[in-house]
């Protein structure tokens, strides 16, 4: 079986170039590095230099963007938007329809409730007590 290239383009004329995750069907776009234990919902778009975890959840109707981390096991509600490279920590969970902004942190396994925005460079602290592994 090939693999399957789809492209889009963007209100500005660019063509972008994605593939589906074989986990859930999500649109990855070429560059991004997605663990294949990952879900991402078919309904997900994924942009290029994203990193996403070991079994990490991502739930239908995200935008990942560009330069972004998903921890490993981190869990992303449905509709949850992640802006040019912030990064959610490993087991964190993302509650749905929230919005993270430009280089803002979640910590490892932080809770952010749904409907949430998190301003850009925000910081949420890692969950008290939270053994990281070495």
């Amino acid at each position: 079986m090939s693999r399957v290239i789809e492209e889009i383009e963007n209100g500005r004329g660019e063509v972008l170039r994605y593939r589906r995750h074989t986990n859930g069907r999500g649109m990855i776009a070429v560059g991004a590095s997605v663990d294949p234990t990952a879900f991402v919902d078919a309904n997900t778009y994924i942009e290029s230099n994203v990193q996403v975890g070991k079994r990490a959840h991502i739930g239908a109707g995200c935008w990942i963007e560009h330069g972004a981390i998903v921890g490993p096991a981190a869990v992303l509600g449905s509709n949850v938007h992640l802006a040019e490279g912030a990064v959610v920590g490993v087991g964190a969970q993302v509650g749905s329809y929230s919005k993270i902004g430009i280089d803002a942190r979640v910590g490892d396994g932080a809770k952010v409730n749904g409907d949430s925005h998190i301003p850009s460079h925000a910081v949420i602290p890692p969950r008290p007590g939270l053994a990281r592994a070495a």
